[in-house]
């Protein structure tokens, strides 16, 4: 998935955190990708989904905007025609959770941290795209939760799921497939781009930076690691955004402290030079991300 579809995608969506009201969803390319083993990773709009078909049937990674849940489901028929049995939320927000109620009601069983429970079941607003999250009805909510870690034993891998506290939300968790050596990162991982960091639903920069560093520490040269947006890469990908985000809070945090305010790093371009290394998601994203950053040091 090239950054152009990426940023369509985000667009099309209408936010980052996700609404799908007055979209023309018939727009949306719905591709899926074989990685290794019995995993795969679709793109549409929002989350990356991954998929794990084997076996023991099939349980996937986030479900994207509730309109393309008929397209996700024929397009994940073309790889295995069992039942989805599980499905694991990354975080909240709506591009990654929206598809909950569609598979909740056909007995998919929902998983996802205490915080994405919590959440969804009493709504939200995500202050820095103006979007209210109204409360989900029951089969929309994650039927099984968990406070730090659990691990699903199906398709002949053992998958990890793994919270991070504090970093995109206060809900994130990423997926670590132990033998087919691949980690779903949910969006604790914006290839191509600066990341959304939700600060005023957990969110914090040194989180982030954290999940960065747990992930590598359980990957080598052969991880196959999937960002939340933008394409699949592998540990020197992961290595290369670890050091945007840690470059980014330095300079940051240190005009922070000289007393320089928000509006002062934006107009100075403070970030110039780090974007040319990951890119921005839009126009005027460095800005926001400085903000993100800066409200986190």
């Amino acid at each position: 998935m090239r950054i152009k579809n990426f940023v369509k995608g985000l667009l099309l969506a209408g936010t980052i955190a996700g609404t799908a009201s007055a979209q023309n969803w018939d727009q949306v390319e719905i591709k899926t990708e074989h990685l290794r083993g019995n995993l795969h990773v679709l793109y549409g709009a929002g989350g990356n989904i991954g998929i794990s078909a084997g076996p023991d049937g099939i349980f996937i990674i986030d479900d994207q905007f509730a309109p393309l849940t008929d397209r996700i489901k024929a397009a994940i028929a073309k790889i295995s025609d069992a039942e989805i049995r599980f499905a694991i939320n990354t975080h909240f927000h709506g591009d990654h959770t929206g598809g909950n109620e569609n598979v909740g009601k056909t007995g998919t069983v929902i998983v996802a941290h205490d915080n994405v429970r919590v959440r969804l079941s009493k709504g939200a607003f995500i202050k820095a795209f103006n979007n209210k999250m109204e409360a989900q009805p029951g089969p929309a909510l994650p039927v099984v939760t968990f406070n730090d870690e659990m691990s699903l034993h199906l398709n002949d891998d053992d998958a990890r799921l793994i919270h991070v506290k504090n970093a995109h939300t206060d809900g994130d968790s990423f997926v670590y497939f132990k033998e087919t050596n691949l980690i779903h990162m949910g969006d604790l991982f914006f290839a191509g781009s600066f990341p959304f960091i939700d600060v005023d639903n957990g969110g914090d920069i040194d989180g982030v930076i954290a999940a960065s560093k747990k992930a590598l520490s359980m990957s080598n040269e052969e991880t196959i690691i999937i960002p939340g947006h933008g394409q699949v890469t592998d540990k020197a990908g992961l290595m290369k955004y670890l050091g945007v985000l840690q470059e980014s809070r330095t300079i940051v945090a240190k005009l922070k402290g000289e007393g320089k305010s928000l509006e002062d790093i934006q107009k100075m371009k403070a970030l110039a030079e780090v974007e040319k290394q990951v890119g921005s998601l839009r126009d005027g994203w460095t800005d926001r991300f400085i903000e993100f950053v800066y409200k986190s040091v």
